[in-house]
C-alpha cells in the first residue's frame, strides 16, 4: 500500500496551499491581488474581441484591485483587513486581473518592481497571464526577477481539450501552453494552471482527463473550480437561451474528488472552488457555498478513501 503523503491531516486528503505557504515560508501568508491596468488580447481585437465566454470586462478580476488607485493604496486597503485578522502576516503580491504580460516590456517592469517593493513583508509576486503572451524578452526579465523574489506565473488552460478551447472561445490550442510551460520551467519559474469543471459540451471523462493530462507536465500548482455564468458574457447569453446546462454542487464535488485522486501527489492545489461576486452572478448559487463544498469534498474523498493522487479500494 502506497504511503500517505505527509501533508495530509485529518481534514484535508490534498495538498492545501496554506500548508504549502507555511512549510516554504514558515508563517501565515496572504495573497493580496493587485490591478496593473492590463487589458487582454482576446478582448482588444488582436485575437478576438470577444474574449473568453466566461470572462467578464473585468478579466476575471472581479475581486481584484481598482486599476484607478495607485498600488500602494491597493494594497493597503486589502492589508488592513488582513492585519486585524492575522497580525504579522507575510504577504504575496498578485496581478490577477486581464493578461499581466501583455504590456510593453519597460511597463511591466516598472509594475512589478513598484509591486514587489509595496511593503517589506511581501515574499513573492504572483502573476496570471495567458501562455501567448510571453515573449522571450518576457521571460529572460521574468526569470531575472525570480532570482530576485520567488515568482509563480498561472496559465489559465480551462481545459486540455481543443475542441472545448474552440468552444469557449480560448484563442490558443494546446501546443501553446505546452511550448509556454516548457520555456518558464526551462528558467526555474513555478507555474499554476486553471481548470474549470463543467465548460460547455464537456462529459465527466474530459474533465478527468484534464487532470490526468496535467499530472503528466511539469507545474507545480493548479486551480480548480465550477463554470459559473456572470452578467455581460457571452456565456451569459447562452445560459439564458437554455443552450448550456451547469453541474450541480453533487456532481461538481463527485468529479472534483476523482480528479484529486489522478492528480500528482506534488502539484500544490491553490483553490477547490471558485464563484464570483454576487451583484454579477446568475449561476449557479451554490457556489457561494465554499466551506459547505471544502467539506463535502473532504467527507467524499473519505467515504471513497482517496487522497490526492491515491485511490484505496
Amino acid at each position: 500500500m502506497e504511503n500517505i503523503p505527509t501533508y495530509v491531516n485529518s481534514q484535508h486528503r490534498y495538498y492545501t496551499l496554506n500548508y504549502y505557504y507555511r512549510k516554504k515560508f514558515n508563517s501565515k501568508v496572504a495573497k493580496i491581488s493587485l490591478n496593473g491596468g492590463f487589458t487582454c488580447p482576446n478582448r482588444d481585437g488582436t485575437i478576438s474581441s470577444d474574449g473568453c465566454i466566461f470572462c467578464s470586462d473585468s478579466g476575471s478580476g472581479e475581486f481584484g484591485g481598482d486599476p484607478a488607485k495607485p498600488l500602494i493604496d491597493q494594497f493597503n486597503d486589502v492589508k488592513q483587513i488582513m492585519d486585524k485578522k492575522w497580525p504579522n502576516l507575510l504577504y504575496i503580491v498578485y496581478f490577477q486581473a486581464n493578461t499581466n504580460t501583455y504590456k510593453p516590456l519597460k511597463d511591466i517592469k516598472k509594475l512589478y518592481l513598484e509591486a514587489i517593493h509595496l511593503n517589506k513583508n511581501i515574499v513573492a509576486i504572483d502573476i496570471a497571464t495567458r501562455p501567448d503572451c510571453l515573449s522571450n524578452e518576457t521571460l529572460d526579465y521574468l526569470e531575472s526577477l525570480n532570482k530576485v523574489i520567488p515568482v509563480t506565473i498561472e496559465l489559465g488552460l480551462q481545459s486540455s481539450s481543443n475542441k472545448t478551447a474552440r468552444i469557449i472561445n480560448r484563442g490558443y490550442n494546446l501546443d501553446v501552453f505546452e511550448d509556454a510551460l516548457r520555456q518558464l520551467r526551462n528558467r526555474n519559474i513555478e507555474v499554476v494552471v486553471h481548470v474549470i469543471n463543467g465548460l460547455p459540451c464537456e462529459t465527466k471523462t474530459m474533465m478527468l482527463d484534464t487532470v490526468k493530462y496535467l499530472s503528466h507536465q511539469d507545474i507545480q500548482g493548479i486551480k480548480i473550480h465550477s463554470l459559473f455564468v456572470l452578467k455581460g458574457t457571452k456565456l451569459a447569453e447562452y445560459y439564458c437561451k437554455g443552450m448550456i446546462n451547469l453541474l450541480s454542487m453533487e456532481e461538481y464535488i463527485d468529479i472534483t474528488c476523482e480528479e484529486l485522486a489522478y492528480l500528482r501527489k506534488d502539484i500544490v492545489v491553490h483553490r477547490i472552488s471558485g464563484d464570483g461576486p454576487a451583484d454579477l452572478l446568475i449561476a449557479p448559487h451554490w457556489g457561494q457555498k465554499k466551506l459547505v463544498i471544502m467539506n463535502k469534498i473532504d467527507q467524499l474523498m473519505k467515504k471513497r478513501n482517496y487522497y490526492q493522487g491515491i485511490k484505496y479500494k
